[in-house]
C-alpha cells in the first residue's frame, strides 16, 4: 500500500495539539497511520497567529507560543502557499469568502492532499477529498 498525503485543517492541528476529543476517531486514525504523509500549511502557521494576537483562541496560547515545537513534535510536513495556490484560490467559484478555506481547499486539489476537516463549508466542493 503506497503513502496517502493528509492536509490538516487549521482547527485539526489544534485539535491534534491539544488532545482535543472533538477530533474524530477516523482522523486520528489517518494522522497516526504509517502509511500517511501529513502536511501543515502555512496558512494555518498564519491563521493561529494572527487570530492569538487579536485575542481569539485564547484556550489555545500555548499553542501558539510554542508552535515549531508542537509541528516538529507532531512530524507533519511543512506545505508552503505557492503562486499556483494562491492563483487557483482566488479564480474558483465558491460563496465562502474565508480567505484561508480558500487557499486550503486550492492546496489540497493541487497537491492531491486529502484534507481533514470537520468544517461543513468543504462538502460544497465535490472536488476536494475530505476525511473526517
Amino acid at each position: 500500500m503506497g503513502t496517502v498525503g493528509y492536509l490538516l485543517d487549521t482547527h485539526t492541528f489544534l485539535w491534534v495539539a491539544h488532545d482535543d476529543s472533538r477530533l474524530s476517531e477516523t482522523a486520528k486514525k489517518a494522522i497516526k497511520s504509517k502509511n500517511a504523509v501529513i502536511y501543515v500549511s502555512a496558512v494555518s502557521a498564519y491563521e493561529i497567529m494572527n487570530k492569538h494576537r487579536i485575542g481569539k483562541l485564547p484556550e489555545y496560547e500555548y499553542i501558539a507560543e510554542n508552535y515549531f515545537d508542537i509541528f516538529s513534535e507532531l512530524g507533519a510536513d511543512e506545505l508552503p502557499v505557492s503562486m499556483r495556490h494562491a492563483h487557483f484560490a482566488g479564480k474558483f467559484e465558491w460563496v465562502h469568502r474565508d480567505p484561508f478555506d480558500r487557499l486550503l481547499a486550492a492546496q489540497a486539489v493541487i497537491d492531491d492532499l486529502t484534507l481533514i476537516t470537520n468544517d461543513p463549508v468543504f462538502q460544497e466542493l465535490s472536488w476536494v477529498s475530505v476525511l473526517w
